[in-house]
């Protein structure tokens, strides 16, 4: 993944009545016209906002949001002629690299900051400022403290959800295989992406009387490790949530589970493009699409972040890797069928490191 570089993604000259002798219009004047000010204007009159995106950690999931949320304004500065400077990095799950990563942002003057995962978001929220936060993929932004509410935020951030309806999940498990009777969950502990959806799955499952064993790891090896132990445990099925941990080891586990004759079912698609027998939930490269809507929504249209709602999003796709499918002895057509009533649609997938 590029460290610290800046990505100037379009920029389309523009004169501007609100602009006199190279300087911007004031602030009354913008909120006249609807928008805000941009950071910096040059002299030929183009308009320019400084956007600081940093990402949690390099995966398949964060990784198509980022890239969606840059080839989105791209798309929005040519429309609406304007220039979006993004000066991206990624912390690598690094809370020390985090906080100097904001801090940079911080003293680049950035207008807007855009945060990809919990952990990211809250030391953007936590940092002396008063930059505009847009969040993306965080699973509960109101357990987190990020918000007071999903309809009114209540300050400077709102954002993307990718809230997981874990009992969906839960249904396609035992709408494959009725007879299931002990259930795997595997994530990482540390992860408050995965503390919602664990505790959801566990009370799904404690009131159907199934049993479940739990087993955590926070790195690649430790999450094999996991993995081996789970098909030792003699597990039915997997439930794994939107983890970055688990998703950073998907690639090293997927073979694991299904020569062990063990589907696993995860939180996003993008586990089933590394491996997973199952990926429910949200389209991440929509999330990403959707995220730079609502940049665009503060820095163009001047909404305020306390009270543009957060977004979430219909969690009705089921994602199967054909390849995994076949490996585990099932039948694909049967399994679509199985799942027909559980969600919107039935995708195929086979396994690769990235989407395309």
């Amino acid at each position: 993944m590029k460290k610290r570089f800046i990505a100037s993604i379009v920029t389309v000259a523009m004169t501007l009545s609100l602009i006199g002798c190279g300087q911007a219009g004031t602030s009354a004047d913008s909120e006249q016209n609807g928008t805000q000010t941009a950071e910096s204007a040059g002299q030929d009159g183009t308009v320019t906002y400084k956007i600081g995106l940093c990402n949690y950690v390099a995966d398949a999931s964060l990784d198509q949001i980022c890239d969606n949320i840059q080839s989105t304004l791209e798309e929005i500065g040519k429309e609406n002629n304007v220039t979006f400077e993004i000066e991206y990095d990624n912390c690598n799950a690094d809370a020390n690299v985090l906080n100097q990563i904001v801090a940079n942002f911080i003293a680049d003057d950035v207008d807007l900051m855009i945060g990809v995962a919990t952990p990211v978001a809250m030391s953007m929220q936590a940092a002396e400022s008063d930059i505009p936060i847009i969040f993306s993929a965080v699973t509960d932004p109101v357990a987190a403290g990020l918000v007071e509410s999903l309809e009114a935020p209540g300050a400077r951030i709102t954002g993307t959800s990718d809230y997981l309806n874990t009992d969906a999940v839960m249904n396609l498990i035992f709408a494959a295989n009725p007879s299931a009777d002990k259930i795997g969950l595997l994530y990482d502990a540390g992860q408050d992406a995965s503390t919602t959806p664990i505790a959801d799955a566990k009370a799904y499952l404690d009131a159907k009387g199934i049993e479940y064993v739990e087993r955590t790891g926070t790195s690649v090896d430790e999450v094999s490790l996991a993995a081996e132990a789970l098909v030792s445990d003699g597990v039915d099925a997997v439930f794994t949530p939107q983890d970055n941990t688990i998703m950073q080891a998907e690639l090293s586990i997927y073979e694991t589970f299904a020569k062990a004759g063990i589907p696993q079912y995860t939180g996003a698609d993008s586990f089933a493009l590394n491996g997973a027998f199952l990926g429910y939930g949200v389209d991440y490269a929509n999330l990403g699409v959707e995220t730079a809507n609502m940049v665009k929504d503060v820095l163009l249209d001047g909404k305020d972040p306390a009270t543009l709602a957060v977004k979430t999003f219909d969690n009705g796709i089921a994602t199967v890797n054909t390849e995994t499918c076949s490996t585990l002895g099932l039948n694909f057509e049967d399994i679509k069928e199985a799942f027909a009533p559980y969600c919107t649609s039935v995708n195929e997938i086979t396994t690769a490191e990235s989407f395309n």
